[in-house]
């Protein structure tokens, strides 16, 4: 488990901006502020100025009360003293949850009637990066514009100006029931008389924070749980293991004979499947098996889901024969949500597995996902792979790789001329999207197409193209 005591993680920090260097211009990325830690911006003096902004955003408030969860990476526990720090020299209190999935602390920060929520937390990436995700009163990410007016306080170098005698300190406790809290809503996600006795279940969490409540709530609801990954120790966090990983899940199931395999990512907000078989089913096998049960039992609303631009050509075949209209848009669950209250949809999400069932949760959550999962093939009578297979997944490949910079890529002619053959020989049987990370320096490279000898070839040859351009290292 993560040793609270351990400070090296952060001793060697990085130093801030010099005055004759500017300051960024933007630290929130499509999920809040990330980084890898003890560089900035996931540095002491920084980390801060972050929980005074924050704290400076809800003074307007009476209870002014912030909740701090983290997912456990051996850097969570430098960054909540000096996030903590900061908010209680604002004179907020603060309520430290522990170790707890992002979804719970947006849930707890709802019923508990708190000003914010605060999660520590670099979701699926390496232990070496941390951040800061932020929640809303009512439990939803915050908007662009909060983000907007908590940045331009960070950065501001006149903030936050003398401190001493205005407010008092805040005060600082622990929330020693919040797993138990927790517990009881997953609970209520599904009916009252749902049972899962007779069901085997693999559970993968990614040595992050679901490793305490993912196997509880499953063993209370009757099945039989194999639990592995659930040994976090600071640094293993989505190490080969996870919904980005789910090979050895699957290896687990099959031998085990398992019934179906769940994969979370580290902070908890994904969900994978892995059939009785070893399939894997990504989030958008997840969306049609769930979407479609739900437009039969009249729960989708305008028989509507939201995906993103990454979802396969597949998912949108089985939904168009189901009867289920989509809206997509761009990759980031943020965007999700705001199409999704725009049109009224109650289910969305990504292929990565951040899936939204709004009619359940203000987020994405892994474990509500898997709880609707498992609540449908209840219902349905059949094994996850018969209901898997009526949705055909086309070839897809996906190259990552960084780059110096992110420059327009249709401005760059060379790289604008192989998009260009690899859609005319694609045609209507294939697409190409190419994209920046919305957080690292990264660029994505998708293409999905008749045969994987063709996918492969094609996306292959348009990234090596790129990376001639701007791209500076080794494919990830």
């Amino acid at each position: 488990m993560l040793n609270t005591n351990d400070k090296k993680a952060m001793n060697a920090t990085g130093p801030l901006p010099t005055p004759h260097s500017p300051l960024p211009t933007k630290l929130f990325g499509t999920d809040g502020i990330r980084g890898e830690a003890g560089k900035y911006p996931i540095i002491p003096e920084m980390l801060v100025k972050i929980g005074q902004a924050v704290a400076a955003s809800v003074k307007k408030n009476g209870i002014r009360r912030i909740i701090i969860g983290h997912d456990g990476r051996v850097s969570s526990s430098m960054i909540e003293d000096a996030l903590g720090e900061g908010i209680c020299s604002m004179g907020v209190d603060v309520v430290l949850a522990g170790m707890m999935p992002t979804p719970a602390i947006a849930f707890l920060t709802r019923s508990m009637e708190l000003d914010a929520g605060v999660v520590i937390s670099a979701s699926h990436n390496p232990y070496q990066d941390n951040g800061i995700k932020l929640f809303s009163p009512d439990g939803y990410k915050l908007d662009d514009g909060v983000e907007a007016g908590i940045e331009a306080l960070i950065l501001s170098p006149s903030f936050p100006g003398d401190l001493t005698g205005k407010s008092g300190w805040g005060e600082c406790s622990r929330l020693e029931d919040g797993n138990e809290r927790y517990l009881a809503f997953l609970r209520s996600t599904v009916p009252e008389n749902f049972s899962l006795e007779g069901l085997s279940i693999v559970l993968d969490c990614s040595n992050g924070a679901t490793s305490l409540v993912g196997p509880e709530i499953f063993t209370r609801l009757g099945a039989r749980v194999i639990t592995i990954f659930a040994e976090p120790d600071g640094r293993n966090i989505n190490a080969g293991c996870g919904s980005q990983h789910p090979k050895v899940l699957s290896r687990e199931v099959v031998k085990s004979q398992s019934d179906i395999g769940l994969a979370f990512d580290g902070d908890g907000d994904r969900m994978i499947a892995v059939d009785e078989n070893g399939e894997i089913v990504t989030g958008d096998g997840i969306i049609f098996v769930c979407g479609r049960k739900m437009k039969q039992d009249n729960r989708l609303p305008h028989d509507l889901i939201v995906c993103t631009v990454m979802s396969n050509l597949g998912l949108h075949h089985a939904l168009t024969k189901s009867g289920i209209k989509r809206e997509v848009t761009d990759v980031g669950d943020r965007y999700v949500m705001e199409r999704m209250a725009a049109t009224g949809a109650v289910l969305g999400g990504e292929d990565s597995g951040h899936l939204i069932f709004l009619d359940q949760h203000t987020t994405g959550d892994g474990i509500v996902s898997a709880l609707q999962l498992l609540l449908t093939i209840k219902e349905e009578g059949r094994p996850l792979s018969e209901l898997a297979s009526d949705m055909t997944v086309l070839p897809q490949r996906l190259i990552n790789f960084p780059v110096r910079s992110k420059p327009d890529l249709s401005a760059i002619p060379e790289v604008a001329r192989e998009i260009q053959v690899a859609e005319d020989e694609l045609g209507d049987s294939g697409r190409v999207l190419v994209r920046y990370s919305g957080t690292q320096l990264l660029c994505r490279v998708m293409m999905e197409g008749p045969t994987e000898e063709i996918t492969d070839r094609l996306c292959r040859s348009l990234a090596e193209t790129i990376k001639r351009a701007i791209g500076s290292g080794p494919e990830e």
